[in-house]
């Protein structure tokens, strides 16, 4: 049975999809989907616009087949209007994945992709990214070295700051930490943890965004 047949038994009736505890008889990886899809519409409303440009974000994200879009999108608006809050399905997700945190990253890394789909991200879109960060059991020091990858422009990241470093770090720092950052995030890697296919294109992103911090370094320092 695919991870779309169980969400789908999962979602019937699709107002008990709301509830987190009902998430699990589907299996582990159906229920993370579910949370990411709470957590995405969640993040869509928090500046109190859905724009086009972060519903599209959030289907580059969540890669759903053409047969089950209409359920998931159904499932998707039900989010968007449901009275409770966003902590519990956070908490939900950093309960399934505690054991992950560089899955718990990836959310975020989901969560920023869609908050900067339509060219910024707003001040109530960053204080709820920074909220599920907390819960996710993230420092500040970690969540600004995620949020430097969406909130400055291109040329206006710091490498440093993407790799988590200082720039008084040593060569042999620097090195180590890029060869550590590359294998958590590795898509192969997750996979063969258990990741869900759906964060597969986030994870890419972040190996993209990891070896571009360590390029402009490398190539300051003559590395």
């Amino acid at each position: 049975m695919s991870i779309w047949t169980r969400i789908g038994k999962t979602l019937e009736p699709l107002a008990n999809a709301l509830d987190p505890d009902k998430w699990l008889p589907g299996g582990k990886d159906a229920a993370f989907t579910l949370a990411l899809v709470a957590l995405s519409a969640k993040m869509a409303v928090a500046d109190g616009v859905v724009t086009a440009s972060e519903v599209r974000a959030f289907r580059s994200v969540v890669e759903i087949p053409a047969g089950e879009a209409e359920q998931i999108e159904r499932f998707f608006s039900l989010a968007q209007r449901d009275v409770a809050g966003y902590r519990s399905y956070a908490r939900k997700i950093r309960k399934l994945f505690q054991d992950s945190p560089e899955t718990l990253e990836h959310v975020l890394d989901a969560l920023f992709h869609i908050a900067s789909a339509d060219g910024m991200i707003h001040e109530g879109e960053l204080e709820y990214l920074r909220d599920v960060a907390e819960i996710f059991g993230f420092d500040g020091a970690r969540f600004e070295q995620i949020a430097a990858q969406f909130i400055m422009g291109d040329g206006d990241k710091d490498p440093y700051l993407v790799l988590g470093l200082v720039p008084e770090a040593s060569n042999d720092e620097i090195k180590r930490v890029y060869r550590r950052l590359i294998q958590e995030h590795h898509p192969d890697r997750l996979l063969a943890k258990g990741v869900p296919e759906e964060l597969i294109v986030i994870a890419t992103a972040r190996v993209a965004a990891i070896n571009s911090a360590y390029d402009l370094i490398a190539r300051a320092r003559g590395l």
